[in-house]
C-alpha cells in the first residue's frame, strides 16, 4: 500500500496544477491507480474526485476559449486529455455502491457533475460523451443500500439525479436522442439517463427544483425566477437549520463570470428582499 499512497500523493500534488502539459504527463499515473479498487479507493480518500473534476472544467473551458485559432494537433491533443480524464473519473464510478465516501466525494459541491454534464453538452468528440455518460449512468443508478454509513447523509442516485437536472442535463440529452450515434453503448445511456430524469423530475417539487439549481450555481431563467415563485416560497429560504443557505449562494453569485448566472442571482435576490419579512437586512 505504501507506494501506492505514495504515487497517489504525487499524482493528487501535480493535478493542482494549471498546467496542461503537467497535468497531461500524470494522466498515464492516475489511469493505472483507477483500474483497480484499492487504488480507487486510495485515489478517492486522497481528494482525487474533486481535483480530477477541476481539470475536466478548467480543460473543457480552455479548448472552448480557444476556438477555431488553435491548431487542429492542438486540438486532438486537448480532446485527447479530456477523455482521458473523463475516463479515469468513469473508473472512479465504480465504487459508488461500495464507499459512502466516494458517494460523498462525488456529491461534493455539485462539481464531478457538473463537469460530466459540461462534457456530454459540448459533445467535443463521440468517445469523450461515450465515458462521460457511462459516468453519469452509473451515478442515477447508484445505491446507499448495499454499503449504508449511519452517521452520513444518506446520498444516493436521487441526489446525483437532481445535481444533473439542475445542471441542464435533460436539455442536453434530447439534443443527443436526436444524433446519430454508431456506438450502441451511447444510444443506451441515453435513452436510459432520458427515462431516469424524467422520472425523477416528475417526483421533484417546484422548490426542489430550485434549491438544486442554486447549490449547483447553475441558474437559468425559467419559472422559478419569477414574482409568483417568491411569493410563495420566500419563507422556505431560511433553509431546514434557519441559515439561509440559499441566500448566501446567490450572494456569492453575483461575483459569478457568467452574466446570465449573476443578473438571475440578482433578481431572486430582490424578490427575496421584497417578499420576505425583513429580507433586505438579512441579505445585507
Amino acid at each position: 500500500i505504501e507506494p501506492l499512497e505514495a504515487l497517489t500523493a504525487w499524482v493528487i500534488t501535480q493535478l493542482k496544477s494549471p498546467n496542461a502539459v503537467t497535468v497531461g504527463t500524470t494522466v498515464p499515473a492516475i489511469m493505472t491507480l483507477t483500474s483497480a479498487t484499492e487504488g480507487r479507493q486510495i485515489f478517492a480518500a486522497s481528494g482525487g474526485i474533486k481535483y480530477l473534476s477541476r481539470q475536466l472544467r478548467q480543460r473543457e473551458k480552455s479548448k472552448s476559449s480557444s476556438g477555431s485559432s488553435g491548431s487542429e494537433r492542438k486540438a486532438n491533443s486537448s480532446v485527447q486529455q479530456l477523455y482521458e480524464l473523463a475516463f479515469c473519473l468513469w473508473c472512479l464510478t465504480y465504487e459508488l455502491n461500495n464507499f459512502a465516501d466516494v458517494r460523498a466525494d462525488f456529491a461534493k459541491d455539485g462539481l464531478p457533475v457538473m463537469a460530466l454534464v459540461e462534457l456530454v453538452s459540448s459533445a467535443p468528440r463521440e468517445k469523450v460523451v461515450r465515458v462521460a455518460l457511462a459516468a453519469l449512468r452509473n451515478l442515477a443508478t447508484c445505491s446507499a443500500d448495499i454499503h449504508p454509513e449511519p452517521d452520513m447523509p444518506r446520498i444516493d442516485s436521487k441526489v446525483f439525479l437532481g445535481e444533473m437536472i439542475a445542471c441542464g442535463l435533460m436539455k442536453a440529452i434530447k439534443l443527443l436522442r436526436d444524433r446519430q450515434f454508431t456506438d450502441p453503448d451511447i444510444v443506451d445511456d441515453v435513452d436510459k439517463l432520458h427515462k431516469l430524469l424524467a422520472d425523477n423530475f416528475k417526483e421533484m417539487t417546484r422548490w426542489e427544483v430550485y434549491q438544486n439549481e442554486v447549490e449547483t450555481g447553475q441558474l437559468s431563467w425559467g419559472s422559478t425566477h419569477t414574482e409568483a415563485f417568491f411569493k410563495e416560497n420566500a419563507k422556505m429560504m431560511e433553509g431546514k437549520d434557519g441559515d439561509f443557505k440559499l441566500v448566501k449562494i446567490l450572494i456569492s453569485l453575483l461575483s459569478s463570470n457568467d452574466e446570465d448566472i449573476s443578473a438571475i442571482a440578482c433578481f431572486d435576490l430582490g424578490e427575496f428582499c421584497r417578499h420576505y419579512p425583513n429580507g433586505r437586512s438579512i441579505a445585507k
